[in-house]
Formats: structure tokens, C-alpha cells, sequence
């Protein structure tokens, strides 16, 4: 039995104004028929409303749950760009009162465990539609895609998939970083074990800057480590059964030297004292800091290479590479607006209720992949026969 979706009221609920909000907010008010930014202050809403010139467009407000729910009407949109611990009390709140949600983050198991009252109400629950997660799962189902129609679904073959994505600085420093966010999270995430294939093999990185590698891409060199469980994601983008996995990992990329100038974090990093990596972070956020002056840059290279047994190959590859200007940042730009298409799509009905990870097959990627291309993010696809 298919359930029936809840008609989008057309308000939108925008939480947080942090780095990755960005112009996306902006196509939202053309579509959408209110929009509310929420803050931590009503004044600090209203002046990043002013930053983004949309100070007539949408409404201020002071950020608590408890204030939020007070505004919420069925078939609201709620969109968080909170840190992720707090996405499952806001669905909590929207599958209570009737609204759809909308995030760039991971799914969490405490959103999951949401997900099933979302559906019986009729509620969209849209998650992983930023730039990593999001764009990168679009270039990863549109590849997948051509690739089948080229080799075909039941012919055995060998595959190598890869997808780096970097926020770096445009102009390199000698520490070829520079933090806009979230120092200790950066830090942190090194520390997390990092399992993908490689060599037809589940390997286990336990540091996975030790497993960083050398990576051109489009004539530059780049450096490259996996992160987090790339396995799960081999079933998630369609891949065929009688394909086997040569490699498979998704992951980090940085500047060239990146692992020469870090040294001496990671040597902080493997003595493992939760308490000096917090002051460290903090000493390197006022070390490296992005400043007004600087530019950012986002480099997202995901790549394909299918070989069958009859020694037919196929490959092929989506670059996106972006450098941010004085209006907005290049992160802000990919977050953003990937995440305004997605709430688009749930303003217009055509996002099914229940989970949904960015768009989930080749036909939604190419689709969204349009649209986003069409609003200035810009990307190119290279595929070799």
C-alpha cells in the first residue's frame, strides 16, 4: 500500500545561518510562499538576511525548539543546518505536527528510527542532499547508469569506483589548509576508522591519514585518504551483483603536501589525549583561519572504471571544481543550493514520503544534475569508451 503524501503547506522553516548557508535560501524564497530564517537571535537572523539580501523576502526569528514548534502548521518544510545530533528532536517535532524535514547530513540511526511514523503520515524525510553527501551521490548514480547501459546488467566484470571531495583554500598556504568551521570536527574524523575495498577486500583503516595516496586529477595532483564506511554504498548506488569490486572507497581529498604539513598534527593525533586535541583545534583555527580576504575552493572528482571479462571497458568521471567569490563561499554554494533543490522537490509533491537520500536513481540524479547546473553549479562529465 502506497502512502499518500502530505501536501506542502509552501512555508519553509530555514534553522541555522552558519558558513554552508549560501544562496540556496535565496531560490527558496522565489518558490516558496514564506520563508522563516531562524537564529540563535532574532537580530543575528535578520542580519544574515541582510548579508544575503534578502532581508524583504523572509522573516527573522529566535531559534528554540519549543519557538518552533509554536509556528509549525502541517505540511511545513523544515529545514536544519544544525550540527547533526540535533536533526532527530527537530523530526521528532515535525512528524508530531505534520511537516516534512530537510537536511545535508548523513542519515543517523536516531533519524532512522523516525522514519517509518514520517511515512504512515505522509511526510518526506530528506537527508544527504548537500554537496558530500548529495552531489557526489548524483555523479555516483548517473555513472553507475551509463555504465550498465554499456556493459550490461548481467555481464561479469571488475569495477573501480572512487569519490574524493575537498574543501580547500583557492590560493595554498604552507599548511595547505585554512578552517572556516568546526576545528575539533576536522580533527576528530582523522581519528574515526575508515573501512572501503581495495584489491577486492574489505580493509580497515584505523588512521586513515595513513592510507593517503597520490590522486591527478584533471592534470593536478591532489592528495587523497578514505573516510567513514564506504561499503554500505556499493548496494546504495545500484551497482550489479555480477560486478566485483576491484576498489571501492569514498573519501577526502586535500592540496598536494598535505600530509608533509600536517605531520606533527597527526603525531598529536595517534597520543590520543581528547583534551590537548581540543586545545590544539583551537590553536590551529587561530593559526589558519579563513579570513574575508580568502577564497575557498570545492573539488569533487568521482570516477568509474568498468572492465568485463570479454575485456570491454568503460570509464568515465564527474569533476566538479568551484572557487568562491566575495558574495558567497564555494562550500555555501554546493551545500545550499543542492539542499534548496531538494526542498523544492517537496514543495512540488514529487519526493515520495519516507526517506529519501538526495534523489535515489539515475533518473531523479540526471534531473537534479540539470537543475543545479542551470543555477550556477558548475560541473563536467568526461567519459571514455
Amino acid at each position: 500500500m502506497t502512502t499518500e503524501p502530505a501536501p506542502a503547506s509552501g512555508t519553509v522553516h530555514w534553522i541555522g545561518a552558519g558558513l554552508s548557508t549560501g544562496s540556496g535560501l535565496a531560490t527558496l524564497c522565489d518558490t516558496a510562499d514564506r520563508v522563516r530564517l531562524w537564529h540563535r537571535t532574532e537580530s543575528r537572523a535578520a542580519d544574515a538576511l541582510r548579508g544575503l539580501g534578502l532581508a524583504d523576502r523572509a522573516e527573522p526569528r529566535a531559534y528554540t525548539l519549543s519557538a518552533l514548534a509554536g509556528e509549525l502548521a502541517p505540511g511545513d518544510v523544515v529545514v536544519s543546518m544544525l550540527p547533526a545530533p540535533e536533526h532527530a528532536p527537530l523530526l521528532t517535532e515535525c512528524v508530531r505536527q505534520g511537516a516534512h524535514f530537510a537536511c545535508s547530513s548523513y542519515v543517523s540511526e536516531a533519524v532512522l528510527e523516525q522514519v517509518p511514523a514520517a511515512l504512515k503520515a505522509g511526510l518526506v524525510v530528506l537527508t544527504e542532499a548537500g554537496l558530500d553527501p548529495g552531489i557526489d551521490h548524483l555523479f555516483a548514480h548517473a555513472l553507475v547508469a551509463r555504465a550498465r547501459e554499456a556493459i550490461g546488467d548481467e555481464t561479469p566484470a571488475s569495477y573501480t569506483f572512487t569519490s574524493y571531495c575537498g574543501g580547500v583554500p583557492a590560493v595554498p598556504n604552507d599548511f595547505t589548509y585554512r578552517f572556516s568551521w568546526a576545528p575539533a570536527g576536522v580533527l576528530n574524523a582523522l581519528r574515526s576508522p575508515a573501512r572501503y575495498l581495495e584489491g577486492g577486500a574489505q580493509t580497515v583503516s584505523e588512521r586513515p591519514w595513513e592510507a593517503t595516496r597520490r590522486h591527478v586529477v584533471d592534470g593536478e595532483t591532489f592528495e587523497v585518504y578514505p573516510n567513514r564506511d564506504s561499503v554500505p554504498f556499493v548496494a546504495q548506488y545500484g551497482l550489479p551483483d555480477v560486478w566485483t569490486p576491484a576498489t571501492f572507497v569514498r573519501g577526502t581529498l586535500r592540496l598536494e603536501g598535505w600530509l608533509r604539513a600536517w605531520d606533527g598534527v597527526f603525531e598529536e593525533l595517534k597520543a590520543g589525549d581528547d583534551t590537548r586535541i581540543a586545545a590544539l583545534a583551537r590553536e590551529l583555527a587561530a593559526t589558519y583561519p579563513t579570513t574575508d580576504d580568502d577564497r575557498d575552493r570545492v573539488v569533487l572528482a568521482v570516477s568509474l572504471e568498468v572492465r568485463a571479462e570479454s575485456g570491454r571497458t568503460w570509464k568515465g568521471g564527474y569533476l566538479l571544481d568551484l572557487v568562491g567569490d566575495a558574495e558567497e563561499s564555494a562550500m555555501a554554494r554546493c551545500v545550499s543550493r543542492t539542499l534548496a533543490l531538494g526542498v523544492r522537490h517537496v514543495l512540488d509533491g514529487s519526493l515520495p514520503p519516507g526517506l529519501n537520500r538526495a534523489a535515489e536513481t539515475a533518473a531523479r540524479s540526471e534531473e537534479w544534475l540539470r537543475e543545479l547546473a542551470h543555477e550556477g553549479v558548475q560541473f563536467n562529465l568526461r567519459v571514455d569508451h
